[in-house]
């Protein structure tokens, strides 16, 4: 695996965009990753800004509830796939509404999407994002 170097001789930081409505979940999320010192977290509780965030900011992942009030977390996906700037960039459904045991037993990946099933250690959503990541 190559890895970035920064001018400093410190390794580049992955820049991750959480979209999620639980504003909760997304300070968590973004503590817990960021204090890895492996990440640079942006996240947003709107599907329709997070759209914009990842066409501006261009991600290296994007972490995507499914369900949310506005826009779901599907159609945020199509859109970043019908979009030449977002469309190479990975997501990662992270979701209530498909059970662990069932993300385990289709190893992580449901209709041809990685998934990640809430409530998600720290330790869990890392090796799943280090495993998306060159």
């Amino acid at each position: 695996m190559v890895e970035e170097i920064k001018s400093d001789g410190a390794p580049k930081k992955k820049k991750l965009l959480l979209i999620d409505d639980e504003e909760d979940f997304c300070f968590f999320v973004k503590l817990n990753l960021e204090r890895t010192g492996k990440f640079e977290v942006l996240t947003t509780t709107s599907g329709n800004n997070g759209i914009v965030m990842a066409s501006r900011e261009r991600p290296d992942l994007i972490l995507l509830d499914i369900i949310m009030p506005e826009i779901s977390g599907g159609q945020v996906a199509e859109l970043l796939l019908e979009n030449p700037k977002t469309s190479n960039i990975p997501v990662l459904f992270i979701t209530a509404i498909a059970s662990r045991r069932e993300v385990q037993s289709q190893e992580g990946v449901i209709g041809g999407r990685s998934f990640i099933a809430k409530p998600v250690t720290p330790e869990e959503l890392v090796a799943k994002i280090d495993g998306m990541l060159p």
